[in-house]
């Protein structure tokens, strides 16, 4: 197929929307100093704004057929990186899982020390008002990362239990994590 017939992704908006969207997981007091990255005109991960309190946010990829936004605490910025460049190379879910899981085992990637969150925001990709900078429809959800928590450790069940609940996904494993969902 001749390139100009092959599909192109959506440029990305102007930097200041896309770090308005970008905060829209996080908390609104921690939402001034964290940092965000975003994409270039090129469709390339860049900074878009240096952060001041330890959080990382990631625009809404223009190439995801869904509005998301999430920010996480930068100690889990080693594990993000690694899983953005494993599905880079199209990398499958499982396999990025399982290859995460053995450099994390081995000390090649580092995890928290200490838990460690993750916020996400989800909704229809059109979701979100450039004027009132608001997501309608939004689904959150929150992650607490805490590298090998059990159900001993943590008192949490590791079946989803629904209605707001905490459970435990991963447990024993590096990436261990706390979900809720709202």
């Amino acid at each position: 197929m001749p390139s100009a017939l092959v599909a192109q992704p959506p440029a990305p908006p102007a930097p200041a929307v896309q770090v308005a969207e970008a905060v829209l997981a996080l908390p609104e007091k921690l939402r001034a100093g964290a940092a965000v990255l975003g994409y270039d005109a090129s469709g390339a991960l860049a900074q878009l704004r240096p952060g001041t309190n330890g959080l990382i946010c990631l625009a809404d990829d223009p190439a995801d057929p869904r509005f998301h936004v999430a920010c996480y605490h930068e100690s889990l910025e080693p594990f993000m990186r690694r899983g953005r460049e494993l599905r880079a190379a199209k990398v499958d879910r499982r396999e990025i899982d399982r290859l995460r899981e053995e450099e994390a085992r081995a000390g090649t990637l580092p995890m928290p020390r200490v838990p460690a969150a993750l916020y996400e925001l989800t909704a229809p990709k059109d979701s979100f008002d450039v004027a009132t900078r608001a997501v309608r429809s939004p689904a959150p959800m929150y992650v607490l990362y805490i590298p090998y928590a059990t159900e001993a450790t943590t008192g949490l069940s590791t079946a989803g239990a629904g209605g707001g609940l905490p459970w435990l996904m991963y447990p024993g494993r590096p990436q261990a994590h706390v979900m809720i969902i709202p």
